[in-house]
Order: C-alpha cells, then structure tokens, then sequence
C-alpha cells in the first residue's frame, strides 16, 4: 500500500470505550504500531457511564471469599442465560481465556477486590471497578505502550483491495477524508446502537419507548461500515434494554451521585407495576425483566424492599449504591408499607397483599405467585420483605446496550454473510455479536471486549508481520 509513516500502522482500533482500550494496549505492548480513534471529544464511550463490573471467574477475590467458581460453571451459565442461542465456540472462548484476560488487567495495575452476586449468576462472580478510573489508568498504558490516540477522528468507512473472495480490508477512511492504513488489520470497537433512532427503528422497534442510554457516540457506525462490505450480524432480534433505570429525575444538586441503574431485586426485592401487583420473576435477567416492564402501565416497575436490604448498599461502581440512590431522591423511605404506598402512588391494600404473598413463599408457606425460588440462577434462598422502614424506587427499562452485531468467530475475525472471515477485520465489545444470544450475563460486557480484543489484536500483529515477512 502507498502510505507515509504518518498514516500507516499495524494495526487500527475504531472506539476508545474498554473494548477499544484493551485491543490497542495488546497491539501496542506486542510492538505493533498501533492507534486508537475515537469520534467523540473524549475517550471512554459506554465503559464511562456503566457499572464497571468483570464477569470473572476463579479468581483470587472469590477464593478468599471462599466461592467456589470454574470456567466450566461460568461457560454453563453463558448458555443457560443465553438460552442456548449464543455461539457455543465464542461462548466456549470467552470461558477459556476470561483467566488470563483478569491476570493481564491486574498486571496492567487494576485491583479488583470486591465480588457480588447480579443477574444469570449462579456463584457471585461479579468484580467492579470504577469505570472512569479504569480508563483514565487503560489510557496511560496505552500512551505508554507507545500507542497513538486520536480524538474527534470519527471513521467513515472502511478501505479494502481486491474483490470477491480476494477482498481484505487495509485500512480506514475519517469523516474529514483522510485515510489511515492497517498492514494487519483493524479493530472495530464501536459499540452498539443504542443511539441511533433509525437502527433501533430497523432491529429493535419494540424498544422504541425504552429510556435511552449508553455512550452518546453509540449510533452503530461500526455496523454500517463492516455491514457495507457484506458482514454478517447475529442475535439482532435478541436485543433487549436493562431494568433498573431510575424513572424519576434526582433532586437538583444531586445529578452527579445518582445511580443510573439500581437493583434490588438480586437481594430479594420484590417488582410491582402500577396497580401493586408483581408482573415478573425477580431472579430473571434484567433484559428479561426489562421486557416485562415495557408492558406494564407507564412501564414502571416499583423495587420494593426492606431495611434489611437497604443495609446491604454497596457504593458505586456496584448498582448497589441504594444509599447514593436514597441521598438523590430516587428512593422513597417508610415506616409501613401503607405509607410506603402513599409516597410511591401505590394502591395501598395491593401492594399489601402482594407484600404478603411474597413474604408466605419466601418462608415456605406457599408457593411463589410468579414462580420465584432462589436470588438468580439457582442460588440463594429469597428473604421475607418484613423489616422497616420499607424503600422503593420506581424504574424503567433503558436501552443502554444493544449487545448484537456483527458476526464473529472465536478469534474476533468478522464473518461474511456466507460464513467466511472478511481478511484484515475484527470486532469486540458491544458491537461483536454471538455471545449473548437471547439474554445477558451481567458482566460479561467488559469482559468479552477485553477477552476478544486481546484475540483480535494478537491475530492482526500477525497478519502484520506476516505481510512484513513477504514485503
């Protein structure tokens, strides 16, 4: 290719959120040229608004916490919660390497040293970091890794040679019509779209009353760019949004502590819709409990708990953060349930009754209206609602991720519409669909972008210096 050294790397990386990050930190640290491009005036993406949460498993965190946990239980918990949809080789991947991508993030100077329990989890495996400090600590191992970064450098399409079946992509061309070049490959990490009207429109239309959310630059340009070149995409009619999302705006002064996603259901908190009644089983996956809620009036669901759980906050990165939550005015405090009614717009005697219900099933009294018998996944038994004051928050469901896209194999290679790998491309994160498949596993996000950016960075040094090796 005819390139200056200004404009040629080894390897280019679309979208600095955490996927972005870790693919060009590993083509960097294996002395690849390298560079990161973001189109927003910063780095970050949906990594910097989200929980921060790892879905590890077998770590030294649970060890010391006496959980038990293996990549065998963690694969078998990708598939149940996928509801045997996901791709079985990038689910069976994603297990195989998720070791080794935690040990690499320690050695790059992150700690984990807290691990929860949340959605689709059958052992708590959950292990949060705050989101922007991870970043700001990625960013600087990539500068000194020797990595470039290029903010505002929004990427138009994609630049190829050859045709049919001799097709390859080398490199990418920005908004302003300046082309870089790849000699081994580039990295899409784009995210999804969970900000573009028009695709959530085309692949999504029952989520076009969901909150949106996500990284502001999340309008699915990476899917366009690989699809123009005849990508496959799978698990779009998967996409669901998250419950959890605050219905109610914070108290002005406190916008900058309030959660963006609370849950209390994973603790034994219990979810009514409007008339006091429970519409879901708790222990389900927030995507499936974020369906259910864009089906009730208004589509709120009202987390109801108990002291008991409240006494269980956890601070942020965790949505946990119920104090944080409760000091901006989100949730409603109540000596007894009818007050509790009252300050939430509940019918009193229902949400009583439903109270009541709930509580008999979790003390064995009788069974559980909507068939709930453990926190999730099998594990933990569920805990009465019985001890004030008593709390609530009304939620609702957000699109804060679109989890589908673009079809890969094991290694991240993007495929053809026929099944073949598109030469020199690559996707991770948010916008790497057939991990997910028809549900989530809660912290498998950050993860698979770390996990499969590493694999995609790893092969295109290859192809790099395999193309030096012929030059």
């Amino acid at each position: 290719m005819n390139a200056d050294s200004s404009s040629s790397y080894d390897v280019i990386v679309i979208g600095a959120g955490m996927a972005g990050h870790c693919a060009a930190i590993e083509a960097a640290q294996s002395g690849a040229r390298t560079i990161l491009l973001e189109k927003m005036p910063t780095y970050g993406g949906s990594t910097a608004m989200c929980g921060g949460a790892f879905a590890f498993a077998g770590t030294d965190v649970q060890k010391r916490r006496g959980i038990a946990d293996t990549p065998e239980l963690l694969e078998q918990d990708l598939i149940a919660c996928s509801h045997h949809a996901g791709d079985p080789a990038v689910m069976h991947a994603y297990a195989e390497h998720q070791f080794e991508a935690y040990r690499w993030l320690e050695n790059l100077g992150l700690v984990f040293d807290n691990v929860t329990l949340n959605g689709g989890q059958s052992v708590p495996r959950l292990h949060s970091l705050d989101p922007k400090a991870m970043l700001r600590l990625l960013h600087q191992k990539l500068a000194d890794a020797g990595g470039a970064f290029r903010a505002n450098a929004g990427v138009k399409r994609l630049l190829t040679r050859g045709e049919d079946a001799e097709r390859e992509v080398i490199g990418v061309e920005l908004q302003n019509g300046e082309p870089l070049w790849a000699e081994g490959g580039v990295v899409i990490a784009t995210g999804g779209f969970s900000r573009s009207r028009d695709m959530v429109a085309r692949f999504a239309p029952h989520l076009a009353d969901a909150k949106p959310m996500g990284g502001e630059g999340n309008t699915g340009d990476g899917l366009r760019m690989a699809w123009a070149l005849g990508a496959d995409m799978v698990d779009m009619g998967f996409t669901k949004g998250t419950f959890g999302a605050p219905a109610d705006k914070p108290l002005p002064g406190k916008e900058a502590i309030a959660p963006h996603l609370v849950h209390t259901m994973y603790k034994g908190g219990l979810i009514v819709n409007r008339q006091g009644e429970r519409y879901v089983n708790e222990s389900e996956s927030y995507k499936v409990i974020g369906e259910a809620t864009l089906k009730q009036p208004e589509r709120i669901g009202v987390q109801v708990f108990d002291q008991t759980i409240m006494a269980q906050s956890a601070p942020f990165p965790t949505v946990d953060d119920y104090n944080a939550a409760l000091d901006a005015g989100l949730i409603q405090k109540a000596d007894t349930l009818a007050e509790l009614a009252a300050r939430m717009d509940l019918p009193t005697e229902a949400l009583e009754d439903t109270v009541a219900r709930y509580n008999a099933a979790a003390r064995g009294q009788a069974p559980d209206d909507m068939g709930r018998d453990c926190l999730t996944a099998g594990y933990g038994q569920v805990p009465p609602v019985a001890v004030a004051p008593f709390h609530a928050i009304a939620c609702t469901t957000g699109l804060n991720s679109t989890y589908c896209g673009l079809h890969t194999d094991a290694g991240a290679r993007v495929l053809d519409v026929f099944g073949a790998p598109i030469p020199g491309l690559y996707a991770t994160g948010e916008v790497m669909g057939g991990l997910h498949g028809a549900s989530y596993l809660s912290g498998s996000s950050l993860a698979k972008g770390c996990i499969f950016g590493r694999l995609a960075a790893q092969d295109a040094k290859r192809r790099a210096g395999a193309a030096l090796a012929t030059a």
